[in-house]
């Protein structure tokens, strides 16, 4: 399908990444001319239609670039999290998916080629980072919103993509969290602040800086040479 009346035109469909006996599904657009790909791992409880990345996605197609929001969980696992929160916290399996969507990426033919970024909410952002440590060549860039850095913490010295975090600026507890991570990181990094936001960037323009903020950051470092 086809969408984006009077912008740049981006192609939208529904695909399955394989897993062992199952698989995750996923949303994914790419607009004419991509210069780069965002892969999205959403937080706790979440799903690929959360309305915040959504949001984002929006914005980063705009730029051109190509995105995928993921479940990073099968339906089964989905329903199972539901009643017990079992896996919601594992970002050691959730950064396994991450990687194996990675992979699936490179063997696409709308995606051959393209630089790969990761785009991380809550612990969605942890699955990230420990996805960016363990295939330094196959992540160029990681943006965090509203994340939870410190589940990555053993990892983060092995981060080499250049990381951006953002935290709302009344989300303290995050934000004491986010510091002490970005002190741990090596690699070429950015934190920023936005003010008065809180942790899910409801407040008017919250959201709208966050899409921007990552939209510069991958723009700078996924396009193709």
């Amino acid at each position: 399908m086809i969408a984006g009346e009077g912008k740049r035109p981006v192609e939208e469909q529904a695909v399955r990444i394989p897993l062992d006996g199952a698989g995750v599904f996923g949303d994914l657009s790419v607009p004419r001319g991509a210069k780069g790909l965002v892969l999205f791992a959403h937080g706790s409880g979440s799903s690929r239609f959360s309305p915040r990345n959504r949001f984002v996605a929006r914005r980063l197609q705009e730029r051109g670039l190509a995105t995928l929001l993921l479940d990073l969980l099968t339906a089964q696992e989905e329903q199972e999290d539901a009643g017990t929160g079992r896996y919601r916290f594992d970002v050691t399996l959730l950064a396994d998916r991450l990687l194996r969507a990675v992979a699936w990426t490179a063997n696409h033919d709308d995606l051959r080629g393209l630089r790969v970024g990761l785009f991380g909410a809550s612990t969605g952002a942890a699955a990230a980072l420990r996805a960016a440590a363990a295939d330094p060549e196959g992540v160029a860039a990681v943006v965090s919103r509203g994340g939870r850095p410190d589940l990555a913490r053993e990892v983060l010295l092995l981060v080499r993509a250049p990381t951006l975090l953002i935290v709302g600026g009344a989300d303290e507890p995050v934000l004491q969290l986010n510091r002490e991570a970005f002190r741990l990181l090596t690699c070429e990094k950015r934190l920023e602040v936005v003010p008065g936001a809180g942790h899910l960037f409801e407040e008017p323009g919250a959201l709208e800086r966050v899409a921007d903020l990552a939209a510069d950051w991958f723009a700078r470092y996924l396009a193709s040479s």
